[in-house]
């Protein structure tokens, strides 16, 4: 339903009026944006080893003095969309032994639950043109623990790898306050004139002296070109006085890469000296040879932390400038900082009235966008506001240039180390046609800072509200011949394109359709009609590659679900034995209905109708085929449905003489009661037949013909009634999970001693909170490799190892499919609820299972949701949020309670924060949850 108050009031914003300018390509406001990763080392594209060990090959203690080849990283910082001249912080606090320019973290050898970042840092504001951004740095006064994070870490990790990580809180550094909280709000006065403000706030009781350095550099695109052709880019300084100094960025020599960039000026106010030296590599440090320059990437680290004055260029010019402050800040006190990076070379007042006036224009334009989206009748809460505007921060933060070009990776650089020949067959091998050079929305800039196709998906459904430009722009990016193989592959993630992801791409398209047309008022039919053409290609791979029997039953390997059973399904170390997945199977189905949908609706009003309705009818005939592999049961009494257990598992296929013990080999069902058994209820959907019934020319419809003889001659495929036709309403309901099945499948869901938990669905059921015995055992004739009988739910962490240890899904809440859970329950409610004269009843449940309240579905669906909120939310009783557990500053302490982190996962009984903790990708759907209880729950409007 269309709601023309909120479009006009959304439409009617300073900051929409910058989208749609942006879009016509009339003003370019996003040219600049928050687009530096917070991690460039240690990432797979920097890997030039000869054992593929991103982490060891360049790690963080390198990367001072390394130059990157495919990007920059920095804190809290900005750059153009193709990364060629970059901003960020750089703090020294006089007592570290190297300067911070980035962001510190583990690596998986180091960690005991996999990589983590020990920072703590906060996005706290931006806009979809990046017209305002804000941040948040924690900077201890004392020196940075690195060593004592490693070594403690690395020890939890031999002599109890299933201990409480270790986190920079728990090394005392922040004791008594001492630490500066380090803010930097950048504020557009147009694309090209942006304007940085840095507030450094002293929480101690005594005064404490910082360094402050925050840096403009160009990224190093001159070294990897073999012919040398073009000149490097230049920063020198063209004005200096009392008031202010002039940093002036030259692109000139750059070549026509850079075209569509002028020059810049960094306005520096009061800044006590400029440093300069060069993105260049300190081959001396490492003893690769002589530097091709005396001034190196180190340089200004070198100058500030070891006092080594020939370290920069007593020129004033190089790649790499840092505008130098040192000053002590009272205690409890604060310093400002302002500079200003502008397409403008002489301002003669850079920080003069308008300098505030912009700021204060900028914050009050955001809030209203941010409000607009409010216009209900009863308002969201302050606090709820407050959680939707931090986790549509977090999105517009985790923006990051991606590049990455196989074809160059594999064959190296004149001027880098060489790729070992072994390279050539393996990881990435099989992608040379990619080529990404784009801004991407990422999982988390740290831990994550590459895409991941099926992350990103779920990243599109919140930004949709907010920019469904940049949303769509997304989807349809990874459907471009640069990105998906010629055999129809979408390329999975860094570590290994050739991975395979839940197919959820069409899901997300069409969800992103209809939010902008619901939001905005428009339907875009030609984003919707290319990227089904190009998913056509995608779902044909997936038949081809992962139907490996043909039955319709398919496979994929851990397809996201990390640590989700006994074993990895991605690698049964026996030689032809294959998964029948529920999971697989049951996204193919939910793959399907989206095809399905997505064509029904290209069939209204276009020329192409009668293309579409064929196929229309592909998909619903592909459905059904689906539908009756999923629950049918075969001779053995073995399939993906247990009658039994009334629920989904996962099918082992072991050849003969596999076993150890030489017992003939049959298929095993994996009973492990996990989330692979609730995907199935993700594929449902309900299809007009007003559009397929309709006649193209003259006389019956094609689609209906085809649709008849279907329904005729295939009743076996209709006996598990996995579609409902109901002619009064003009609808065909499809679901790969009957109405009989739905209710003991939601029997188990909504127990609170399986499922259920207070803050959401857990992804393993609590049952195997205690030691579970299975009716199976498989014990592996070649590799000796028993399947242990066992599965213990782990409500945090996971003590399996599988994966590097930095995955889990076994007990943990994850937003991704609990999202999809209340989606589905939105849909299951609609569809009982207009048949429930063929059913016979009116569809209700038990919510919890062993309580007396009675729900329908919608009622349900939005329980979860409270849940799921619930994880952000201070509680009544002491102002809590359980997001942060136990920790004393997150809960108490008000310069840390206002601040929330989105997590990658979360406790399945506390509901505190666990995994990548500023994954706001995919968590960041708590934004749509929230608009949708804006929208429902507090105006009691749900869709009946």
């Amino acid at each position: 339903m269309i709601d023309q108050k909120i479009i006009d009031a959304i439409n009617g914003t300073a900051e929409r009026k910058r989208l749609i300018a942006d879009k016509e390509h009339n003003e370019y406001w996003k040219r600049w944006g928050p687009y530096l990763s917070d991690r460039q080392w240690g990432t797979v594209r920097e890997d030039y080893s000869e054992d593929g060990d991103a982490w060891e090959f360049f790690p963080h203690d390198h990367a001072r003095s390394r130059v990157y080849r495919w990007g920059e990283d920095g804190i809290l910082g900005i750059s153009d969309n193709h990364q060629r001249l970059c901003f960020a912080l750089t703090l020294w606090n006089g007592q570290d032994t190297i300067l911070k320019e980035r962001l510190f973290g583990l690596t998986n050898r180091e960690g005991n639950h996999g990589e983590d970042v020990k920072e703590y840092y906060f996005y706290l504001d931006n806009t979809p043109t990046h017209s305002y951004m804000k941040g948040l740095y924690k900077y201890p006064q004392s020196a940075f623990p690195y060593e004592q994070l490693v070594n403690e870490s690395c020890r939890r990790k031999s002599d109890n790898p299933e201990a409480f990580e270790f986190e920079l809180l728990d090394t005392g550094v922040f004791n008594d306050d001492r630490y500066f909280d380090v803010f930097i709000e950048y504020a557009k006065k147009s694309p090209e004139d942006i304007l940085i403000q840095i507030t450094i706030e002293n929480r101690s009781q005594e005064e404490a002296e910082l360094h402050l350095a925050p840096t403009l550099w160009f990224r190093n695109t001159w070294s990897w070109n073999n012919t040398r052709s073009f000149d490097k880019p230049s920063l020198h300084t063209s004005r200096s006085d009392s008031a202010y100094t002039v940093v002036e960025a030259d692109f000139a020599n750059i070549g026509l890469e850079n075209r569509g960039l002028n020059k810049k000026w960094l306005y520096c106010e009061a800044a006590q000296k400029i440093l300069y030296t060069e993105n260049e590599t300190n081959r001396e440090r490492f003893n690769w040879g002589k530097n091709s320059s005396q001034y190196v990437k180190d340089g200004i680290n070198d100058y500030i932390v070891n006092k080594k004055n020939k370290a920069v260029n007593v020129s004033p010019k190089g790649t790499k400038a840092a505008a130098y402050y040192r000053f002590k800040v009272a205690a409890q006190g604060k310093q400002i900082v302002r500079l200003r990076l502008s397409d403008s070379e002489n301002l003669t007042v850079p920080f003069g009235d308008d300098f505030s006036q912009i700021f204060a224009q900028r914050k009050q334009e955001a809030e209203e966008f941010y409000q607009a989206f409010n216009y209900f009748e009863h308002p969201l809460s302050p606090k709820l506001h407050q959680i939707q505007r931090q986790a549509f921060a977090g999105l517009l933060w985790s923006k990051q240039f991606y590049h990455y070009v196989i074809e160059d990776w594999l064959k190296g650089d004149t001027m880098q180390i060489a790729p070992p020949s072994k390279r050539q067959q393996e990881r990435n091998s099989q992608w040379t046609h990619l080529f990404n050079e784009d801004i991407i929305s990422m999982p988390d800039k740290w831990e994550y800072p590459w895409y991941a196709v099926w992350d990103l998906a779920f990243h599109t459904i919140p930004l949709a509200l907010i920019d469904p430009e940049f949303a769509k722009k997304q989807l349809y990016l990874f459907t471009r011949e640069w990105y998906m193989h010629p055999n129809g592959q979408i390329p999975a993630y860094e570590w290994n394109f050739s991975d395979v992801n839940p197919p959820v791409h069409a899901w997300a398209a069409w969800r992103v359709y209809q939010i902008e047309r619901k939001m905005y008022g428009k339907a875009d039919r030609a984003f919707l009609e290319e990227i089904f053409l190009k998913l056509n290609l995608y779902f044909t791979w997936w038949v081809n590659r992962k139907d490996l029997k043909g039955n319709n039953l398919f496979g994929g390997g851990f397809l996201g679900l990390d640590n989700i059973g006994v074993f990895d399904r991605s690698n049964l170390e026996v030689a032809n034995a294959s998964i029948e997945q529920s999971d697989g199977t049951s996204w193919m189905g939910m793959f399907c209905l989206n095809m399905l949908k997505i064509s029904t609706e290209l069939a209204k009003d276009n020329s192409n109708s009668r293309i579409y309705n064929h196929l229309a009818s592909k998909y619903l005939q592909h459905f059904l085929l689906i539908a009756d592999s999923l629950n049918h049961v075969g001779d053995n009494h073995v399939g993906i449905w247990d009658d039994k257990d009334n629920f989904y598992y996962d099918v082992i296929n072991i050849p003969d003489n596999a076993l150890e013990d030489g017992s003939q080999s049959f298929p095993f069902s994996l009973k492990v009661r996990s989330m692979v058994g609730l995907i199935p209820l993700f594929a449902i959907e309900r299809i007009d037949k007003e559009i397929l019934w309709k006649a193209l020319d003259s006389g019956e419809s094609d689609f209906k013909k085809r649709f008849d003889w279907f329904i005729n001659n295939r009743q076996d495929l209709i006996a598990n009634n996995n579609i409902y036709l109901k002619e009064d309403s003009n609808k065909i309901y499809l679901s790969l999970v009957n109405p009989e099945r739905l209710h003991s499948i939601l029997t188990r869901m909504l127990d609170e001693s399986e499922f259920f938990s207070p803050y959401g669905i857990r992804s393993l059921s609590k049952i195997y909170e205690q030691v579970y015995e299975f009716p199976f055992e498989i014990k592996f004739k070649e590799t000796e490799n028993r399947c242990k009988p066992t599965v213990k739910y782990e409500p945090a962490e996971s003590s399996s190892l599988m994966f590097g240890g930095n995955s889990n899904w076994r007990g943990p809440i994850w937003f991704p499919v609990n999202y999809l859970i209340i989606e589905s329950l939105q849909k299951f409610h609609l569809y009982l609820y207009e048949l429930r004269h063929e059913l016979g009843y009116d569809f209700q449940v038990n919510c919890p299972t062993h309580s007396v309240n009675t729900m329908n579905l919608w009622e349900v669906a939005t329980e979860i949701s409270e849940r799921l909120i619930k994880i952000f939310l201070p509680d009544e009783e002491h102002g809590d949020r359980p997001v942060y557990g136990g920790t004393h500053q997150f809960q108490n302490d008000p310069n840390w309670n206002q601040y929330i982190l989105f997590y990658e996962y979360f406790h399945g009984d506390i509901g505190a924060g666990i995994g990548a903790s500023h994954q706001t990708g995919w968590t960041g759907l708590i934004a749509k949850l929230i608009q949708q209880y804006g929208e429902y729950k507090i105006q009691a409007n749900p869709p009946i």
